[in-house]
């Protein structure tokens, strides 16, 4: 049991790391090497595409999509969508996703003269299931050694963390105060019915006893 009830906080905290890991915004230094758009057909991997642009018809199973297409200090390809996340969740608000991939198509540069950015964005790359992050926010910056300090990131899991505590101290208190004096006293009483069982099989044990010693009639 004890490796059942680690293995499933374990698992319910790895789930809960990856959340985070996913929704929070993430700033990657790269430079933008073209823009385009392209009609996605939504299939298995649906989840992980945002709703349809703000004002467009709702439900289609297919539509254009923005991306940016970059390369990062270590001249890897990293290719972004850039769609809207309206009032949908992550709680982004993103409505500008045509004038975000203007803002990207200004800052293009070759390699021989590159403009290094500061590309903000939430969600993973896997090329195997075509899942693309979300770019919500790009601006220039002074070069590639460039680094944006994640205060909003550290809000929010500071602000986490101390939920978690409080209701973990409180579980504490409750327990103390609420379920541990019950299991005590079931426990007391599954005890004194053990002992009461004990002593009447002792008391039908002792007459039992009495009948080995008689001689048969």
């Amino acid at each position: 049991m004890v490796y059942v009830k680690w293995g499933f906080w374990g698992l319910f905290w790895l789930l809960v790391a990856a959340f985070f890991h996913y929704t929070l915004p993430q700033h990657d230094i790269v430079r933008i090497s073209d823009t385009y758009e392209k009609r996605i057909d939504f299939g298995e991997n649906s989840i992980f595409w945002a709703k349809e642009d703000s004002g467009n018809a709702i439900g289609s199973v297919n539509r254009d999509v923005f991306f940016i297409q970059t390369r990062r200090t270590n001249d890897r390809v990293m290719v972004y969508r850039n769609e809207d996340t309206s009032w949908g969740w992550p709680p982004y608000f993103k409505f500008d996703t045509s004038n975000l991939q203007a803002e990207a198509a200004d800052l293009k540069s070759p390699s021989s003269d590159p403009q290094w950015v500061a590309l903000k964005h939430y969600g993973w790359r896997n090329e195997f299931l075509s899942i693309y992050p979300n770019a919500v926010g790009v601006k220039a910056v002074d070069g590639p050694d460039a680094t944006i300090f994640p205060w909003l990131n550290i809000a929010i899991l500071t602000v986490f963390a101390a939920l978690v505590w409080a209701i973990w101290v409180r579980w504490r208190r409750f327990r103390a105060a609420r379920i541990d004096p019950v299991l005590e006293d079931m426990g007391d009483s599954l005890d004194a019915a053990g002992d009461s069982l004990a002593d009447k099989r002792g008391r039908v044990r002792a007459w039992l006893d009495t009948f080995k010693g008689k001689p048969r009639g």
